[in-house]
């Protein structure tokens, strides 16, 4: 199994300063996995899954159970709660536990729930934990060749070359397996189609049907396997009722289940300084990107994820406020993506499965916004900077170009 060292470090840097952190991510993107390899670095250390019958009886007998937990030497132990969001009462527990033992024992909780805004009401729990997210592979973390976050926001476009030796079959592996390490890992299409099928099934039936206040569990689904048809254009809901034949806020608020358990993530129109631009519509891209069949929409899809992943984990390290957006203009201009740092834009990132000649509307908008852009291709000769009046935009292949991201 891979160590994951990119969210270790994140761990290491985090829990130096609070004896309570939170993992989020999907389900089944190995925060189990990550919390073990944590606790193995521990003298001391107890696991708790909420899911194991006997571990909730040890908690509804005794909150404190974790007192007994066997010490080897003096040193801090530490307690992993595991899916502890299913309790309902969650974050009460969480916040006593913390302000009595916070000094004594570190505490690290998992959960494939949106543990940062997922359980409603309850005692907050502000101000007592960091939380990161943990994704699934991606070839920033494969590649290991990531550079400084200072470096890149310098100067995205002088990123050097990467040794594209390994990194293109990762890239490849990457779209055809996911990068839930599961079917990574397996590497065989048989067992990517049956994980794949199992997943969803499982998330949609189990997960969200128990957890939320859904009953339409047949048109959740539809919805679900409508989307990958849909990634690489901005998304219109009343558009899919009307194919579901459900009600336009139905469609708003499965759409934000699915973010709530991590099946999609959205990202949002930059309108800043953009004349006529959309403002409303959403794009919508998929963890599980090989149920994505256009090559073209898969791709827009494995850089949004590279990128996605990034940007939350800036945010998560304390690096900045940045956030990622599209632009598209009422005549139908489009870069797929933005990046921006503290409501300022940093970068424009486009992506064109085999199109070494920057596209109209990524030379348009970096005029309009005078910052740099890169569009990035399946694959090149190498990397190549073009002219754009007082500006370069450099057009790279993906899986080089990617596999540097801080």
């Amino acid at each position: 199994m891979k160590k994951r060292i990119l969210y270790q470090k994140v761990w290491t840097e985090l829990s130096q300063e609070k004896s309570l952190i939170l993992i989020a991510g999907p389900r089944q993107a190995g925060k189990t996995t990550l919390a073990q390899i944590i606790a193995d670095s521990f003298t001391n250390s107890l696991y708790f899954n909420w899911d194991i019958p006997e571990h909730r009886t040890r908690l509804f007998k005794n909150p404190n159970f974790f007192e007994s937990v066997i010490r080897k030497d003096a040193s801090k132990p530490l307690i992993v709660f595991d899916e502890i969001h299913k309790f309902k009462d969650w974050k009460n527990y969480l916040k006593g536990i913390y302000d009595q033992f916070h000094g004594q024992y570190q505490f690290l909780v998992s959960g494939s729930g949106r543990l940062d805004i997922y359980q409603r009401g309850g005692d907050s729990l502000a101000g007592r934990y960091y939380l990161f997210h943990l994704w699934p592979f991606t070839l920033a973390e494969l590649g290991g060749r990531n550079i400084g976050i200072n470096e890149f926001l310098r100067s995205p476009q002088n990123i050097h070359e990467a040794n594209p030796k390994g990194l293109k079959d990762l890239w490849t592996r990457l779209s055809e397996m996911s990068g839930f390490p599961e079917p990574f890992l397996l590497n065989k299409e048989t067992s990517y189609r049956r994980w794949s099928n199992t997943y969803s099934n499982q998330l949609i039936r189990e997960d969200i049907r128990d957890l939320t206040a859904v009953k339409s569990i047949k048109e959740l689904e539809t919805l679900y396997y409508l989307l990958p048809s849909k990634v690489g254009s901005p998304l219109s809901l009343p558009s899919l009722a009307s194919d579901i034949r459900v009600s336009y806020n139905s469609i708003r608020n499965w759409l934000s289940v699915f973010e709530l358990f991590f099946l999609v993530f959205s990202i949002y129109p930059w309108t800043k300084k953009i004349s006529r631009a959309i403002q409303k519509e959403r794009k919508v891209y998929l963890w599980d990107t090989p149920r994505i069949k256009d090559i073209s929409s898969r791709f827009e899809n494995m850089v949004a994820v590279e990128l996605y992943r990034a940007i939350t984990q800036w945010n998560d390290l304390g690096f900045g406020t940045f956030s990622l957006h599209f632009i598209r203009n009422k005549e139908k201009q489009e870069v797929d993506f933005l990046i921006a740092e503290q409501g300022k834009p940093v970068l424009l990132i486009e992506a064109k499965i085999s199109d070494s000649q920057p596209s109209p509307a990524l030379k348009k908008f970096q005029d309009n916004l005078q910052i740099p852009a890169v569009q990035l291709i399946e694959d090149h000769g190498g990397y190549q900077l073009i002219s754009n009046k007082s500006q370069k935009i450099l057009i790279a292949p993906a899986y080089q170009w990617l596999a540097q991201l801080p």
